[in-house]
């Protein structure tokens, strides 16, 4: 098995060069290296486990692991991996795996500085390899671990272990070095620690040698102010283990007179749910306690519901929390039964996902999700990268309740990516975009016609009210003076001239600060001429200004004012009319039949048509003005002035520019895995100004924010969107920009899911091919991705055309499939195609055409084994027998017995393609014999024989006769029967009765010959034998009975002096007290002992798990008085086992077992720790 194991710190033996990892410590030279598919086993200098044995390299590899995560050891401060593969071969999908320490910590929540979780996946092998590091190991972490794999219905788990020694002490000291002891040849250590020198030296102590005696005996018998003094006596080094022995030697086992039905060993049950522990009583009228962790409980409140119901007593624990994980009792008298609940918490499932998000560089992220726990623990990631808190506190973690924040104050591009959220029950992942800052311009600075004195305000406003500019006229900048005034407020920029003089006209410029563009204006000056002109001076519209033409185009923006203000004169005053969709050549006196009239006489509205629209004259000029125009406010706007001198007029184009309409919905044209092709139609109204481009957003289905997939207008109507999340629904709108701004959103698109068609499916080949039919056979695609595999299509095209015709209708949900109804002879290429929600896949083809004909195959008969010998069957059996054979075209199948054709009215016989079968509702003896098949192809054939062995229960033996009669002995024989059944006579039952109470009692069963010796029987009785024959069915129906009866004679009675012989004290060995099952602690010595007896002095041989142990310099075997005892130095598990002790003499043997546990230290710790 490979190494799954991956250790990057030094063993514990070797000193560390620093704090970080560590290399391995290398081999010895001598020892060879093991291969990857072999385990080494540990050196005698190697350390034990805190565990007390090795990492178990002898799990098979069964279930969904092709490697399971190993045992290991790791020094405090270092780290290790534990490394599970899992082969795809089998799986439809991706597998999910679950690390856990304990029973029930789950790792993905702790994932963090000290653990790491990873994942692989090896497209050519197939292999998903997941891994866990634990960087700088801490003590706390050592103890059991689990790793679960499933995938749909599959499962698998497998239980490791984690020992974390502690770390060395300073400067590399080994202390152990200083005692450590050599082996006689002076090379290698012998692993254990000698203070032996360390003691003072003493003369040798010599016993007398006495005789044996039972310690067990004496122990039992003092009282235990002398246990000390027997032992000393006796030389016992484990008093301590010893009096153990002898308390449980001292306890009876009592069956429970207070209970009839104890307490489960344990319960379990889930987080906020209730469980019930029941026990039965023998008393229904007794009363009992309940005790928690050795507290009684007390009833009160709902949390606890006692019951009693005849001799059952209830404990009820309602809504059970992790404070409910305790151990549990039930007291009754003097007497308890106990148990522990161990409460498992639900896994944490987010309840409100993640949402994308689109900010601007610099801008505050808060990414939020909801779950369905308080205080549970979450872990995010980006990009696949857990996320931790660094020192430059760029990523904060904030938890409200059930809500928990991811929160990035000052988002820059490297922010980017796909953010996660993981608990131990789900995940989420949201998309975060950041965008540069780019200024936009809400409303830019507009051309202005103004005449002398007047004041000219350019004015522009734009996103960001931080950014600062700068003006420019004609390319200077423009500086502020007592007439020119430069202001900022907010988001608006000002620039305002007062008393306009003709130098002020030209080109006005405004540059935003760190931006790469500017807005700019043209300043024009009105020109008014004024002359001298007589009281009949007619009137003049004066709008020849800049070289304008008498017909004028004024461009407004939709909602802005519309203000026409024209320069007139005459004398006497001019009466105005304004006149809307004629030119002023066709305006009658009236103002028009098909227009719009506004006539001001005196400077008073005479008549007005829109509550929107004002019109006013001063002196020398009239003015028309919109608010807010519109566009119906678009068309020729006419001025005719009028007085008794005389009229004139003028015609002024009037274009009103606004947003677009909203696009059409979009259609999604096709997706992909992380991407969609999506198409629009232009706006049916442009808004007056062409379409510079369009701004697309995106949104998931269940998510109400939209998220800008382009910041610069896309020219085109086809779009592809990416970076999408494969199997999430999502929906796209469209805006449409002109040179004025952005229109409305469109409608949204249908919904749809990013899913890409699967890989071809693989392994496509013939299966079976006949005249009019193929078999097709493939295996599933590689890849299937997030969306289901919905079938295959199959196909096929005539060689020589590309026209591919479906083979099948619709689509095929298996791996195999049979065309029939094909032209016999046609070359045909036939192809396969996975299809799933986004299409289908790339397809897979034969690699050359097949064609369409009968391939001959001779027969063939597969003879199961078993009717390779005999076949033999009881009579009333029924007979099925199957036998497959093979043969193209459909071979001929012929059946006899004894070379004569099969009579059907007892045997049956149903043919197919593949097989042929035999069948006997109810055999009889007659049936037997040997039936024949021959399988024939024209002059081809094949043929095969069966034996059928029909046997019965035999007759009765024959001839049964008294042959002698001695003593109490009676001989006789008989003769086998005429009918054996068909089957062998394996033997005969011989029984006997007294004639005066005919009772039969058997004197031999399966006696083998025909003849036998009936002893035992009783003087002065008179006695009749009968004989059953046996064979493989049963005993003879009916036995065979002697004609006569014997009679035992009385014999004379003679008496004989006893004679004595010498009395023999040999005993064989018996052990007067046993081992006794132990758990002991690893690294302490421990003792087993027992006591036995035997004479002569029997040998003692010790074994461990059935081998001998006696050549073990690990144990020392001692025998004193009768007992014997065997010391373990300085155990590890591995010296876990069942120990047998066997005397033997010449008188006979016994043996004498027990079991030992051996416990680490870290456990035992823990344990105390649980217990606090």
């Amino acid at each position: 098995m490979p190494e799954p194991v991956k250790k990057t710190e030094a063993p514990a033996e070797v000193p560390a060069d620093g704090p970080g990892e560590s290399k391995v410590k290398p081999e010895p030279a001598p020892a060879a290296a093991p291969s990857q598919g072999e385990t080494s086993a540990p050196t005698q200098d190697a350390p034990p486990a805190e565990d007390g044995h090795p990492p178990d390299t002898r799990q098979d590899l069964t279930g969904l692991f092709t490697e399971k995560p190993q045992s290991g050891e790791v020094t405090v401060g270092e780290n290790i991996t534990f490394v599970a593969k899992v082969s795809a071969e089998s799986l439809l999908k991706k597998p999910s795996i679950k690390w856990f320490k304990g029973k029930w910590m789950d790792l993905a929540s702790k994932s963090g500085k000290h653990l790491q979780l990873k994942e692989t996946f090896d497209r050519n092998t197939k292999v998903y390899t997941f891994e866990m590091h634990i960087i700088d190991a801490k003590p706390n972490f050592a103890g059991a671990y689990r790793c679960e794999v499933s995938s749909k219905d599959k499962f698998d788990s497998c239980n490791f272990d984690l020992t974390v020694h502690e770390a060395r002490a300073p400067g590399g000291l080994d202390i152990r070095t200083a005692f450590r002891r050599t082996s006689t040849d002076g090379k290698d250590d012998s692993g254990e620690l000698d203070f032996s020198g360390l003691l003072k030296k003493r003369e040798a102590v010599h016993v007398n040698a006495e005789p044996d005696v039972d310690v067990w005996n004496i122990l039992s018998r003092a009282p235990p102010t002398e246990y000390e003094k027997i032992a000393f006596q006796y030389g016992i080094t484990d008093l301590r283990g010893m009096l153990k022995r002898l308390k449980k030697m001292k306890k009876e086992e009592k069956k429970s007179e207070a209970f009839l039905k104890k307490l489960d060993p344990a319960y379990q049950v889930s987080k906020g749910h209730k469980i019930k522990l029941a026990v039965e009583v023998a008393n229904e009228n007794v009363e009992v306690k309940w005790l928690k962790n050795g507290q009684e409980i007390q009833k009160s409140g709902s949390k606890y519901i006692f019951e009693s119901v005849g001799n059952m007593r209830y404990l009820t624990i309602t809504h059970c929390s992790l404070a409910d994980d305790a151990a549990y009792a039930c007291v009754v008298g003097d007497e308890k039964c106990t148990t522990e609940l161990f409460v498992k918490e639900p896994p944490v499932t987010i309840v409100k996902n993640l949402e994308d998000q689109m900010v601007m560089k610099g801008e505050r992220v808060e990414l939020m999700c909801e779950v369905s726990e308080e205080g549970a623990n979450v872990k995010w990631e980006k990009d696949g990268v857990e996320l931790t808190r660094d020192e430059s506190l760029k990523y904060r973690f904030k938890k409200d309740g059930c809500k928990h924040y991811l929160i990035i104050n000052e988002a820059t591009k490297e922010d980017c990516g796909h953010y996660k959220v993981k608990t131990n029950g789900g995940e989420s992942m949201a998309e975060l975009l950041v965008q540069e800052k780019e200024l936009e311009v809400y409303q830019s600075i507009a051309d202005l016609t103004v005449k002398a004195k007047d004041q000219a305000v350019f004015k522009c406003e734009v996103s960001d009210e931080n950014v600062r500019g700068t003006w420019f006229k004609n390319g200077v900048e423009v500086k502020a003076d007592p007439r020119i005034n430069i202001s900022h407020i907010g988001r608006i920029h000002k620039l305002t001239i007062d008393d306009v003089k003709p130098e002020d006209e030209g080109d006005y410029t405004f540059v935003p600060d760190g931006h790469a563009f500017n807005l700019s204006a043209k300043l024009n000056f009105l020109e008014v001429k004024i002359d001298y002109v007589p009281r009949q001076d007619p009137p003049k519209i004066h709008l020849d200004c800049m070289s304008r033409t008498a017909e004028s185009t004024i461009v407004v923006v939709a909602g802005n004012k519309l203000r026409l203000d024209v320069p007139i004169t005459g004398d006497p005053a001019p009466t105005v009319i304004w006149t809307k969709g004629e030119k002023a050549s066709s305006i009658n006196a009236d103002g028009g039949k098909n227009s719009t009239s506004w006539i001001l006489n005196d400077g008073e509205v005479v008549t007005e048509g829109d509550g929107r629209v004002h019109v006013e004259s001063t002196q020398g000029h009239c003015i028309f003005t919109i608010e807010g125009a519109e566009r119906q406010d678009e068309g020729i706007y006419s001025v005719v002035v009028r007085n008794p001198a005389g009229e004139d007029t003028a015609d002024i184009r009037v274009k009103v520019v606004d947003v677009p309409d909203p696009p059409q919905a979009p259609v999604i044209l096709s997706v992909g895995e992380d991407s969609c092709i999506v198409q629009w139609e232009p706006p049916q109204f442009d808004g007056g100004e062409p379409i510079i481009g369009y701004v697309l957003e995106r949104k998931k289905m269940k998510s109400y924010r939209w998220m800008r997939l382009n910041f610069d207008p896309f020219p085109e109507t086809t779009y592809e969107a990416k970076r999408m999340i494969e199997g999430v629904p999502y929906e796209m709108r469209v805006y449409a920009v002109n040179g004025i701004g952005m229109s409305r959103h469109s409608p949204a698109s249908q919904p749809f899911v990013p899913v890409a068609p699967t890989s071809e499916p693989t392994g496509l080949h013939v299966d079976d091919v006949s005249d009019t039919s193929i078999t097709l056979k493939w295996r599933a695609p590689e890849r299937i991705g997030a969306a289901e595999l919905e079938g295959y299509g199959v196909e096929y095209c005539k060689e020589g055309t590309d026209e591919w015709i479906p083979a099948i209708q619709g689509l095929s949900e298996r791996t195999l499939v049979t065309l029939k109804n094909l032209t016999t002879g046609d070359k045909l290429m036939f192809r396969v195609r996975a299809y799933n929600m986004a299409g289908p896949s790339p397809p897979a083809v034969l690699a050359q055409p097949i064609t369409i004909r009968e391939i001959m195959q001779r027969p063939k008969i597969w003879l199961p084994r078993y009717l390779r010998q005999s076949f033999v069957k009881k009579v009333g059996e029924t007979v099925n027998i199957v036998i497959p054979f093979q043969g193209k075209p459909r071979p001929k199948v012929i059946w006899s017995k004894d070379g004569k054709p099969l009579d059907s009215s007892f045997a049956s016989v149903r043919n197919s393609e593949f097989d042929t079968i035999l069948f006997i509702r109810r055999t009889e003896r007659k049936h037997s014999g040997q039936y024949d098949l021959q399988v024939q192809i024209e002059n081809v054939e094949d043929t095969a024989k069966v034996m059928l062995q029909v046997v019965d229960l035999p007759g009765p033996p024959e001839a049964l006769r008294f042959v002698d009669s001695w003593g109490f002995n009676v001989a006789l024989e008989w003769k086998p029967p005429k009918d054996d059944g068909n089957c062998e006579i394996n033997g005969y039952t011989v029984q006997k009765a007294d004639k005066k109470t005919m009772e039969w009692y058997t004197v031999h069963d399966h006696c083998r010959r025909t003849h036998c010796v009936a002893s035992d029987l009783i003087m002065g009785n008179e006695y009749i034998f009968r004989v059953y024959s046996i064979n493989l069915v049963g005993l003879s129906p009916e036995p065979c009975t002697t004609k006569d009866s014997v009679f035992i004679q009385k014999s004379g009675i003679s008496y004989k002096s006893p004679t004595y012989k010498k009395h023999d004290f040999s005993e064989a060995p018996k052990f007067t007290h046993p081992l006794v099952d132990r758990s002991i602690i690893a690294g302490y010595n421990a003792t087993l002992s027992c006591a036995v007896r035997g004479i002569p002095k029997p040998k003692v041989t010790w074994y461990k798990n059935k081998m001998d142990i006696s050549n073990e310099a690990k144990y020392r075997m001692l025998s004193k008085q009768g007992v014997l005892t065997l010391e373990i130095r300085k155990p590890c598990a591995f010296d876990g086992g069942v120990y047998m002790c066997k005397a033997v003499n010449d008188q006979g043997e016994d043996t004498v077992e027990c079991k030992l546990e051996v416990r680490s230290q870290i456990a035992k710790e823990e344990k105390k720790e649980a217990n606090k």
